[in-house]
């Protein structure tokens, strides 16, 4: 599935993200894949989400210069699964 950032999504629920001092990781139950999320806002968008009305809305907080990178992880992170459409 294509990223589109005005759909909304979340954290897929067999996946568990556990904060460290570098970000976080993501552990997906269902695949038994690890990503490391080496970016504090990535860790911040993905974790609101969830409350977001969009991907967009979750990435308006990320400072502009820095959002064209969190989006492109957060798309990789959609096409991995650990993120998906609502």
């Amino acid at each position: 599935m294509a990223f589109d950032p005005a759909l909304p999504y979340r954290l897929h629920p067999k996946v568990a993200l556990r904060p460290e001092r570098f970000g976080a990781l993501a552990y997906s139950y269902d695949t038994r894949r690890l990503s490391l999320l080496r970016d504090l806002d990535l860790v911040a968008v993905v974790g609101a989400l969830a409350d977001a009305p969009s991907a967009a809305a979750a990435l308006a907080a990320v400072p502009a210069a820095k959002r064209p990178a969190v989006e492109r992880a957060l798309a990789r992170l959609v096409e991995t699964g650990f993120v998906q459409p609502c």
